[in-house]
């Protein structure tokens, strides 16, 4: 044996918080699951039994929870699919910014600055109208593999 000491150093993020293995074959609707390196919300699963030898295949078929977009993947039910570690977290909104950024209050008490505006214009114009009436308003921010976006809305009560 010998006694250098090995030194490695890692430029690569692996990646492996971020998402964890689950069989295809028991994933079900609702779940979540990573196609095509999106976090995506199952809405529907259908299995194949293939020929003599072949394996099963699981379609599903997910809604990426950012961006809301239908994406498709095929995979054999035996295998491992990545499952993307969803959080979905509450905070109160101080301010909103100029530049479409919003100011949110943790419950430890500091404040979290570096999230935008949603994109979506129904939840957009609920949480202006509702910031401009100086109501009290809670945002939901569902985060999944590094990225984080508001994703719901509940009303508090006046200042």
């Amino acid at each position: 044996m010998s006694d250098e000491e090995h030194h490695f150093e890692s430029k690569a993020d692996a990646g492996a918080s971020k998402t964890y293995p689950q069989q295809a074959g028991t994933i079900r609707k609702n779940g979540y699951i990573v196609i095509k390196g999106r976090p995506c919300k199952v809405v529907e699963v259908s299995t194949s039994k293939t020929g003599k030898h072949g394996h099963a295949k699981c379609h599903f078929v997910g809604i990426d929870i950012f961006t809301a977009k239908k994406l498709e993947d095929i995979v054999p039910s035996s295998h491992n699919c990545d499952v993307p570690h969803v959080n979905r977290t509450d905070y109160q909104l101080i301010d909103i910014s100029e530049d479409g950024f919003v100011s949110l209050l943790t419950e430890s008490g500091d404040t979290k600055d570096d999230l935008r505006l949603p994109t979506d214009e129904n939840l957009l114009k609920q949480i202006k109208d509702g910031f401009a009436e100086g109501k009290d308003l809670v945002v939901s921010v569902m985060s999944a593999m590094g990225e984080e976006q508001i994703c719901a809305l509940k009303d508090i009560g006046p200042k």
